[in-house]
């Protein structure tokens, strides 16, 4: 089975310890590491980071604000909910063409935040278009 590392995403190679692409230390199992005295893995923070007020938390509070996998994915539940609240605002207001839009534009949106939570569980760094690159890069500057 493969597993990756729950700092950078990089895929590892069996049995490794340490993450060759960024260096983190990884359990013995290929499961996420607890994050530092919080008592929650990467991949649960991540996961949570897709419902909006977990991700403020997680950027505001130690020692999630320090880690880049939970970083990522807090920022990129963030912009995700910003793309969601504008996208429905502007639709709404769009007469007709808007409201008949508006119901698939919600289903994309619902969708993509559970792909990119399901990613999150598997330690994986899923990068949403267009959004995930702006992630990465806020996730980057500590």
């Amino acid at each position: 089975m493969a597993q990756f590392c729950s700092g950078c995403g990089a895929q590892m190679a069996d049995g490794a310890t340490v993450c060759a692409a960024c260096g983190k230390a990884q359990s013995v199992a290929g499961a996420s590491t607890a994050t530092a005295s919080s008592g929650l893995n990467d991949n649960i923070a991540g996961l949570l980071a897709y419902f909006f007020i977990p991700a403020i938390i997680f950027l505001v509070l130690e020692p999630f604000n320090r880690n880049p996998f939970v970083r990522f994915h807090a920022f990129q539940g963030l912009f995700l909910g910003l793309v969601s609240i504008v996208g429905h605002t502007i639709l709404t207001f769009i007469p007709v063409l808007g409201w008949i839009i508006l119901p698939f534009f919600s289903l994309a949106i619902f969708i993509l935040a559970v792909v990119a939570a399901i990613k999150a569980l598997q330690n994986q760094k899923w990068k949403i278009p267009m959004i995930g690159d702006m992630a990465e890069k806020q996730a980057a500057a500590i």
